[in-house]
């Protein structure tokens, strides 16, 4: 599938431009959104493949932008009928509303990635062989390994923007996806372990022998850490984040606060805060959806406005939201390039692409040894975030004790706990290892799941709030 896709309807190019002129004409926005996709899923379980999908979707969504209001229509069916029915129920939000059509997004030469299908190889069997081979290896190499689960998830996404001045742009995202998971036991006790890698690309390096042994291997050492884990301790604590993965709790603490529509309305907990020191002088953090092959990356934004690299935080102040077009326009500001949608049956809004704190200028080991009594947190599971108020709670898949200025004993059942403001305030040390997580993250939105990116380097927190069972 790599024709336009307006040659999917039943009637002309200039047919549909027409339709969405029409439609938009009087608006402020708007625009016609056309997917195409295919999935696949293999997910090996217990010494058996348990699943194995392969699917296909297309279809639009129409939309017109009335100051804040928006009418969204959106249908699996791509005819010039079904369009026309979106295009009365979209026109509805224009009643009695005369708008200036806002500019079309700037054009782009950039194109991440070209027309290859990572679904297309290797074929199906390979990948049910290479994941039994991987539970049978996990089995083969502890005795305590219980349960073993290996998948591999794959998609192809062809996307199109028709805007109503007939420009139309388009954009091809390839995902992939290989996690492992284990679970080992000791007698009556049993722990999981997890690692998980992809991005936009090809299965190719995931699937070489040492890159899946890695995987295998990472997810049975943080089981076999689980497993000789001590409760963790309630209380205050100093705490070192490690880099990586865990800038999933600046994603979520900082970076939804950041998103424009929550501050246009004033519910962010960042709101009104432009210019202000809102973290440490030590803090940048920066949201940047042009690097090649990341998982939050994209040519254009689900409105066609080309990805940007955009500094949200430099030196503790606040210098930047992410936009999309709507809310860019009410708040005067211009559009980021974080317009994004999770499909055609869904309207865009300001989301994440790859967010990252930059690195700093100490050593993991100096700010591991500035640490008398604290929690080494090296990986998170799930969290929960008040946007309003910037509470956030953060369980620890992997963390361990440090005692006067070393890493030893591993805990389990550490919650971390506070408010993402503050907490930004409370970085009294930032590594220079800034490191990108492993391909995994997928955010969620007002119902709507995409696939992001995020990273940190080490950092150490000042007097954080850690829930535990050991007081």
């Amino acid at each position: 599938m790599t024709k336009a896709l307006t040659q999917l309807f039943d009637c002309s190019e200039e047919k549909l431009k027409n339709i969405v002129s029409e439609t938009i004409a009087g608006a402020d926005d708007g625009e016609l959104f056309l997917e195409y996709r295919e999935g696949e899923a293999l997910v090996f379980d217990n010494g058996r493949l348990k699943t194995a999908s392969f699917n296909t979707d297309q279809g639009f969504g129409l939309r017109a932008v009335a100051g804040e209001a928006t009418g969204y229509a959106h249908s699996s069916e791509l005819s010039e009928a079904a369009l026309k029915r979106a295009a009365d129920a979209v026109s509805t939000v224009k009643h009695g509303y005369s708008g200036t059509l806002a500019a079309p997004p700037s054009g782009t030469n950039q194109r991440l990635y070209g027309e290859d299908n990572p679904i297309a190889a290797p074929g199906f069997e390979e990948k049910a062989k290479l994941l039994q081979e991987i539970d049978g290896w996990l089995r083969a190499r502890d005795p305590r390994v219980r349960q073993v689960t290996a998948s591999l998830a794959a998609s192809w996404q062809h996307v199109e923007i028709l805007r109503a001045d007939g420009q139309i742009a388009r954009d091809i995202r390839p995902l992939v996806r290989m996690n492992v998971s284990v679970v080992v036991g000791d007698g009556d006790r049993q722990e999981t372990g997890s690692y998980g890698m992809g991005g936009r690309k090809s299965f190719g390096e995931f699937l070489a022998e040492d890159s899946w042994r890695f995987a295998a291997e990472e997810a049975l050492r943080q089981a076999l850490v689980n497993l000789e884990a001590v409760p963790a301790p309630a209380g205050t604590f100093d705490i070192v984040l490690a880099n990586g993965w865990p800038g999933v709790m600046l994603h979520e603490a900082v970076g939804h606060g950041l998103e424009g529509d929550f501050n246009r309305k004033k519910t962010s907990a960042f709101a009104g805060l432009m210019g202000s020191q809102v973290a440490a002088k030590g803090v940048t953090v920066v949201d940047d959806g042009t690097m090649a092959e990341r998982r939050g990356s994209l040519t254009i934004d689900d409105e066609g406005t080309p990805s940007g690299h955009n500094v949200l935080i430099e030196g503790g102040k606040l210098v930047g939201y992410m936009q999309d077009r709507q809310n860019a326009r009410l708040m005067g500001m211009r559009p980021t390039g974080n317009g994004r949608r999770e499909s055609y049956a869904h309207e865009p809004m300001p989301r994440m692409t790859n967010t990252y704190m930059t690195a700093g200028d100490k050593t993991p080991e100096e700010i591991i040894a500035s640490v008398k009594k604290g929690v080494y947190a090296v990986s998170f599971g799930g969290g929960q975030v008040d946007i309003t108020s910037g509470k956030f709670v953060f369980g620890c898949t992997e963390a361990y004790l440090i005692e006067d200025g070393k890493v030893t004993r591993p805990i389990k059942g550490a919650m971390l706990i506070g408010n993402g403001p503050d907490a930004m305030h409370r970085v009294s040390m930032v590594g220079n290892d800034m490191k990108l997580d492993t391909g995994i993250g997928m955010c969620g939105k007002n119902g709507q799941g995409v696939p992001v990116g995020v990273g940190q380097p080490h950092l150490r927190m000042d007097k954080m709030t850690v829930g535990g069972t050991q007081a």
